[in-house]
Formats: C-alpha cells, sequence, structure tokens
C-alpha cells in the first residue's frame, strides 16, 4: 500500500529525502519501504504507536544505528541530495551537521559553559573568544542564557531537568548543523518545562530542519508543519499536520488520532 501524501510544494527545496527504505534488528524488520521528503526550514513529526519504527528512521538521519548490532538497510538516506550511507561519507561531519537531542536530558557532568562548548572544543576550538560567543549564542537560541548567564562554571546537572535539557539543545546547536533530530524531547519534563520547547522548537525552524518523534499528538499538532504516521514499519501517511488531524487520507490514521485503535 502506497502512504497517503499530499502533492508537493512548488519551488520546495527538499534537505531530506529517503528512497524505498528498508531496515532490520537482526531478522526483525523494522522500516518497510518508506520513502518521505523532508522540506528545509520545516519541522516535521513523527507519530505511530511504540514499536512503529519512528526513533529507527529517525536515528537513520544521522546514523545512530550504526552502533546497533545486527542492525542493516536498504534503500538510500540522501541529505542535500548525497547519500549519508554511502563509503564516501565521514560520520563525524555528518553528526556535525544533524545534531541530536534525546528523550532525557543528557548534560555531561561538567559545567555549562563546558557542556555548550564541547563540539567545539573536541573540533579544536580553543581561543576563548571563540568560545565565549558561540556558548552565549547557543545558550540564547536555546532560551535558557537568562536562567544561567550568571551560573555558567556550574555543573550542569545541578539545573533542572528542563533547563538541562535546554542546555543539550545548545549543546548541539553550537556546531552549527543544519538539522536537529529530537527523540520525544519533551516526555521527561514537567508541563511548564514541555511548554518552553515546545515554544524553542517553533522559533528554530527559521535556522534549523527538525525532525521530532513524539507520542503526544497535541504536541505534533502545535509544533509541526508536517506529520508522518507510521505503523509497523510502514508510512502510512504523511502530510500538513492540520490537514492530517483534521482530514486524514486513511483510516488507520483516523482510527490512532481518535484513540481508536488497537
Amino acid at each position: 500500500m502506497e502512504p497517503y501524501m499530499e502533492s508537493p510544494e512548488e519551488g520546495s527545496k527538499f534537505l531530506i529525502e529517503t528512497e524505498k527504505l528498508n531496515a532490520w534488528y537482526g531478522n526483525t524488520p523494522a522500516l518497510d519501504n518508506i520513502s518521505i521528503k523532508i522540506k528545509e526550514n520545516s519541522v516535521v513529526a513523527l507519530i505511530g504507536p511504540s514499536g512503529c519504527g519512528k526513533s529507527t528512521l529517525l536515528k537513520m538521519f544521522n546514523r545512530m544505528n550504526d552502533y546497533i548490532e545486527g542492525f542493516s538497510h536498504s534503500g538510500k538516506v540522501l541529505i542535500e541530495n548525497k547519500d549519508i550511507y554511502s563509503s564516501e561519507i565521514e560520520v563525524e561531519n555528518l553528526r556535525k551537521n544533524v545534531g541530536m537531542v534525546f528523550q532525557k536530558p543528557n548534560p555531561f557532568p561538567k559545567s555549562v559553559y563546558d557542556n555548550v562548548a564541547f563540539g567545539l572544543v573536541i573540533q579544536g576550538i580553543t581561543k576563548k573568544s571563540i568560545l565565549d560567543e558561540a556558548v552565549e549564542k547557543s545558550l540564547r537560541q536555546a532560551a535558557v542564557w537568562e536562567e544561567v548567564k550568571d551560573n555558567l562554571k556550574k555543573s550542569a546537572l545541578a539545573l533542572s531537568g528542563g533547563q538541562q535539557q535546554r542546555v543539550c539543545i545548545a549543546r548541539a546547536l553550537a556546531v552549527e548543523p543544519r538539522i536537529i533530530l529530537m527523540d520525544e524531547p519533551a516526555s521527561a519534563l514537567d508541563p511548564i518545562s514541555t511548554n518552553k520547547i515546545e515554544e524553542l522548537i517553533y522559533t528554530l525552524k527559521d535556522k534549523y530542519t527538525i525532525v521530532i518523534v513524539t507520542h503526544n499528538m497535541q504536541q505534533a499538532g502545535r509544533v509541526s508543519d508536517k506529520t508522518a504516521f507510521l505503523y509497523m514499519g510502514r508510512l502510512i501517511e504523511y502530510k500538513k499536520t492540520r490537514t492530517l488531524f483534521t482530514n486524514p487520507g486513511e483510516e488507520l490514521t483516523e482510527r490512532y488520532i481518535t484513540g481508536r485503535f488497537g
């Protein structure tokens, strides 16, 4: 079955594309013939029940699945028309351009400053003025500068969960990626912190392309431009978020978003 998709917008520039993408963990299929195009400077939400392939698809965009024993795939993942699984791709450079924010805040046991500067230092940047500027810029972009500017030498582990997650987002932004992947970035946070993360996602799309996995359909509705519904490794429907939630093209999608699933 072909997924229900809208016609591409005129003049769209697609930053991420997959072509007939399949994936397996050992002999267990995880993705089934996924073809999807993600426009530059947009937010795309991946929704669907647990085990449907959302996180597997997300992690294929920066090859995080490479570390999983028994993982294999077929098909293509293209970023700027380059197959990121080709032998010519340097994975370190790929991950510089494709940042990742995980479900639970994972700051390093270092100061706020050192967390944000980490990726730049790894690249060999040591000049304090450059690091100072990058740290402040990234923390401002992550909407947490005003809360931590007087405590940059304080351990990031001493911050609240919501602040930790925004520092982790700042850490991803500091190396100036083009794409940010977020795997349920607010699921471990309280409602106020969740709201701040959602506001942040909305403002970041002016400069970045964001792909977010979420179980929270209201969140997908609030932050994303387009939504992809996956089920059992297949892409069932992919269209503008408002349209998908108000006028789904597939009965399976309608059952899921109205809670009549299973």
